[in-house]
């Protein structure tokens, strides 16, 4: 009988536990927005580094086998998606590499070695930085890439 003060006191809690949630999310949703637009206007404005740094770690990879790397375009905004896990954001762009035969790789009599080639370059976004390893996606479109690790990548939506 008078513990009609309980339940007004409970219902208040759940209101308030509600409300800080609800509160928390906005705070989580903006705190990533804002995330994401300083990691866009990075790439941006270390773009060119960026695209050297790239055509650096690539080319000294060896591969493909047989093969050096001539040119590398890259071409639009990098398409983010996020590993939750490692909480690790990617950027992949649009490239468009060239070769060249190495003399004696095997790929000298190769006619198609001077085809231009459409790729996907991978940056990562790590402490606030982007970098790269040089890692490429070959005949894959960035929403392409993405869509290719969709088990551990979650697009980002612009």
């Amino acid at each position: 009988m008078g513990y009609w003060w309980l339940a007004g006191l409970a219902t208040a809690l759940v209101a308030a536990a509600a409300a800080a949630f609800a509160l928390e999310r906005r705070f989580r949703r903006r705190r990533s927005t804002g995330r994401l637009q300083a990691a866009r206007r990075q790439f941006e404005e270390d773009r060119s580094l960026l695209a050297a740094e790239f055509f650096h770690a690539a080319a000294t990879s060896g591969k493909p086998r047989g093969l050096r790397w001539k040119a590398c375009d890259l071409a639009g905004p990098p398409l983010l998606a996020r590993d939750a896990g490692a909480g690790v954001l990617f950027g992949f762009v649009a490239a468009t590499v060239s070769f060249e035969a190495i003399a004696g790789g095997g790929m000298e009599e190769v006619a198609a070695v001077g085809n231009l080639r459409s790729a996907t370059a991978v940056f990562l976004y790590r402490d606030d930085q982007w970098s790269t390893e040089g890692r490429v996606l070959f005949n894959l479109e960035p929403h392409e890439a993405v869509k290719h690790f969709q088990a551990t990548l979650q697009p980002v939506a612009d």
